[in-house]
């Protein structure tokens, strides 16, 4: 059905050109409001009205004549009808929605993906500070993350994970005393606590483990303790390198993987700082003011002038992230998204307004940003706050081992990241249709089980007659496959992995309600195969897209 669409696009695009030249660029399909008024609709004619002078209907009834006359309309259209006053509603003919079955049959999992391109993009993800066991708003990055990388792949891109975070500071230095604080026999509440330091009992694990000198290894780094309580820096360095093996077992749990680790350390020790510094102080971009270096964003559109570096000589946190951007920009990376929580929308004008102003022709606009809002967890009907482990928080851990990791993605990507979501732990487990995932999940194993019964061989599914597939319940279902490959390049540019969990849940709807409308293992071989080999492919985009989210796609439950 996608090369049907095709074939009508270029139809209408000659149709509008033969009405006005220069309207083919106007030639788009929509999806009529009401499922019975047709299969797509077009509003061109009321676009050319005006230009015309002509009445939308008029331009409506003269447009209709064109298609009706192109040898594409006269093959794969039934009807072609003028609704209100000129929307054109179009009806496809049964045997152009069973298209869509043979093409998903054929493609298998690459249907609904681009070819390859010759174009780079960094997505930036869950970038946690090694001080604490990742939190609930750090799972809602790693699957928008995850997920968003995943739609960039779908549409050809070669896609770069990188996970940015600071190895030293403030936070590090409150790590690695109250680390050092359990060491030596306190904990919290004693008088020698202090208000600023962390409370949870991981903390107690890690001085534990450094009094009895061992060694952890994570993903970028490894690091033997020395043993000694009064060695602060053995103690900050054995802390950071525990909290990210922790960090990388939370991430393997939640089955995300990233191509680099980049430390905020480095691009000081490196010089690429003040590297960034003089760029923007040798193109004009920069001025003194009371002791501070200042930026003139407002330059490029911030509400303000914002300080660079502070008077004690300390710089503000945003110019390391210009200087981190750059880096990106000079590896090579045209484009990057950034997953951040919605406390970072300061950061953006400042931060893109530094990248213009250094000289290296970085366009207005980059990098890309994705804010998420945080996450509330309910449990038993009362919001859970605190994790005994972490002290202050839930740990996206406990959200795993509470449910599963299919039903923590699913559920964090349900929403647009921007809106405030609530995860409920008990409908996370439910076993029903109220259940998202269970319901998406549910639809896929259900289709494997009545081809087990079959039994036969799938494979030959995409050489049958699709004939009998002219009910309504199938040719909606047939609909409803053809929308992937649209939604996926949308979803991509739109950065919206959400977008894939609402198609997911109507097309479940869709097989269920057609499983319900008509049996499969019919009598008549005909009939047979071809509601097999429309199952089949209902089961194919399923699993295709639940892979997109990172969700399985169970054959029982």
């Amino acid at each position: 059905m996608l090369s049907v669409k095709q074939e009508l696009l270029a139809a209408l695009a000659d149709g509008l050109e033969r009405l006005s030249p220069g309207a083919g660029d106007k030639a788009a399909f929509e999806s009529p409001k009401v499922a019975v008024h047709g299969d797509f609709a077009c509003s061109a004619a009321m676009q050319l009205a005006k230009p015309l002078k002509l009445n939308p209907r008029q331009v409506g009834e003269a447009l209709r004549a064109e298609l009706r006359a192109a040898p594409a309309f006269q093959r794969w259209v039934s009807d072609i009808d003028i609704a209100g006053p000129g929307f054109i509603n179009i009806r496809l003919k049964p045997e152009a929605k069973q298209q869509i079955v043979l093409s998903v049959l054929k493609s298998g999992a690459q249907f609904g993906s681009q070819a390859a391109r010759d174009e780079r993009v960094l997505v930036e993800f869950v970038s946690a500070n090694p001080t604490g066991p990742l939190h609930v708003g750090h799972g809602r990055q790693a699957a928008l993350g995850d997920a968003i990388c995943n739609l960039y792949a779908t549409q050809g891109w070669q896609v770069y994970r990188e996970f940015y975070y600071n190895d030293a500071g403030v936070q590090i230095a409150t790590l690695a005393n109250s680390t050092q604080l359990r060491a030596k026999g306190f904990k919290p509440g004693d008088a020698e606590w202090p208000e600023a330091a962390y409370n949870g009992e991981y903390i107690q694990d890690i001085a534990r483990d450094f009094l009895a000198g061992k060694t952890v290894t994570s993903d970028d780094r490894a690091f033997t303790a020395s043993g000694d309580v009064a060695d602060l820096d053995s103690i900050r360095q054995f802390a950071v390198a525990y909290l990210r093996h922790e960090q990388d077992l939370d991430l393997k749990a939640f089955q995300v993987h990233f191509d680099n680790y980049y430390l905020e350390s480095s691009l000081y020790t490196s010089g690429k700082v003040a590297a960034a510094v003089r760029k923007l102080h040798d193109a004009g971009k920069t001025y003194e003011l009371d002791g501070a270096l200042w930026l003139k964003s407002t330059d490029y559109g911030d509400d303000k002038d914002r300080v660079m570096k502070k008077g004690d000589g300390t710089f503000t946190y945003f110019v390391p992230d210009v200087a981190y951007h750059i880096t990106k920009w000079e590896r090579g990376f045209s484009k990057v998204v950034n997953i951040q929580g919605t406390d970072h929308h300061g950061t953006i004008a400042r931060v893109r307004a530094g990248l213009q102003a250094a000289g290296l022709g970085i366009p207005e606009g980059y990098p890309d940003y994705v804010l998420h809002t945080m996450v509330r967890v309910v449990r038993g009907g009362e919001e859970v706050k605190i994790s005994k482990r972490a002290g202050s928080y839930v740990t996206l851990r406990d959200l795993i081992e509470w449910t599963s990791t299919d039903a923590v993605r699913f559920f964090l990507l349900s929403r647009k990241p921007d809106t405030e979501y609530t995860f409920d732990v008990d409908l996370a487990v439910a076993k029903n249709n109220d259940n998202p995932v269970y319901y998406v999940q549910y639809a896929h194993a259900r289709i494997c089980s009545v081809l087990a019964a079959w039994g036969g061989d799938a494979a030959t599914l995409a050489q049958t007659d699709l004939s009998p597939l002219d009910s309504a319940a199938a040719q909606s279902l047939m609909l409803q496959l053809a929308k992937y490959p649209d939604m996926l390049t949308a979803a991509a540019q739109d950065n919206a992995p959400h977008d894939v969990t609402f198609y997911l849940r109507d097309l479940a709807a869709n097989y269920h309600s057609y499983y319900d409308a008509e049996r499969i293992l019919v009598e008549d071989e005909t009939v047979r195969r071809a509601r097999l080999a429309l199952i089949a492919a209902t089961a194919q985009v399923l699993h295709n897209g639940l892979e997109v989210l990172g969700v399985s796609a169970p054959i029982r439950m």
